[in-house]
């Protein structure tokens, strides 16, 4: 089945120490929304907030993400899915698109040689 790289955005700085009790549930029931709808996650990852974040660039390190925004990274996960159509539908539901968003990107996968 396809895999699919979806990242949740946050408003920053993105704390995950910071969600509330209804968030928690809305994220409890997730796994359950995907499943019904034909699609699996995976694995997943929340991130530190990014003030914990260091950039590195050709020119050195520096504190923070790449670049000063609203909304940052706030965590991943790897989700399975019969196409991108049933992606969209299962990204749609994620919790995080109610005051921030998702980006949904299909997993490369290197051609035969």
């Amino acid at each position: 089945m396809p895999q699919y790289a979806v990242l949740i955005y946050s408003p920053a700085p993105a704390d995950p120490m910071e969600i509330t009790p209804e968030y928690l549930e809305l994220l409890d029931r997730y796994p359950a929304q995907v499943e019904e709808l034909g699609g699996k996650i995976v694995t997943g990852y929340a991130l530190q907030p990014s003030t914990t974040a260091r950039s590195v660039r050709r020119s050195g390190v520096t504190d923070g993400p790449f670049a000063e925004a609203k909304e940052v990274v706030a965590g991943f996960f790897i989700l399975e899915a019969p196409d991108m159509d049933v992606a969209l539908q299962i990204a749609k539901l994620n919790p995080a698109t109610r005051d921030g968003g998702v980006e949904l990107r299909p997993l490369f996968i290197p051609p035969d040689e």
